[in-house]
């Protein structure tokens, strides 16, 4: 990786969805999850792009080049009292890792957090990725050990919705 490598993050655009796409999968396949995929393109762009869209991303481009994204979304805090953003993806390219894209991302996060009056930033990381969980230490991110992360899907969704 070059010294000189310029970073810089961008809002993603519609012409942005099979990139993010591909990066969705890349990150995937990265957290050896691959199989789990179930998302389109057409699901990508409709979620970022659509007429309402509930969730955005970033990209970051290495001397105008995209090598990562964050994907994002607004949550709420009832006992902060104020909205935050749920960091759901970030995910920078092996080659390009080092040249501060990861953390322009979350540093791109942190600034629209402060600049709209949000209460705070979080992500979940995978228990044995060291290498990202060093990576958000080094910046200052405190790990939430005391909760654990609760998911519904499939038939027990279905279930409970009664349907």
């Amino acid at each position: 990786m070059p010294v000189t490598a310029s970073v810089s993050i961008r809002p993603a655009t519609p012409a942005d969805a099979a990139l993010i796409h591909q990066f969705i999968l890349d990150l995937a396949d990265y957290e050896k999850l691959l199989d789990t995929v179930r998302a389109t393109q057409g699901d990508t762009e409709a979620a970022l792009f659509g007429a309402q869209p509930r969730a955005f991303a970033d990209i970051a481009e290495l001397d105008g080049e995209p090598v990562g994204f964050a994907l994002w979304f607004y949550n709420y805090s009832t006992f902060v009292g104020r909205h935050g953003i749920y960091l759901e993806d970030l995910f920078v390219r092996p080659a390009a890792r080092g040249a501060g894209a990861g953390k322009a991302l979350l540093a791109n996060l942190a600034k629209r957090c402060v600049d709209e009056g949000l209460g705070r930033l979080e992500w979940s990381v995978l228990d044995w990725n060291a290498p990202s969980i060093a990576f958000y230490d080094s910046l200052g991110a405190a790990s939430m050990d005391e909760w654990i992360i609760r998911r519904m899907t499939g038939e027990a969704l279905r279930e409970l919705a009664g349907v």
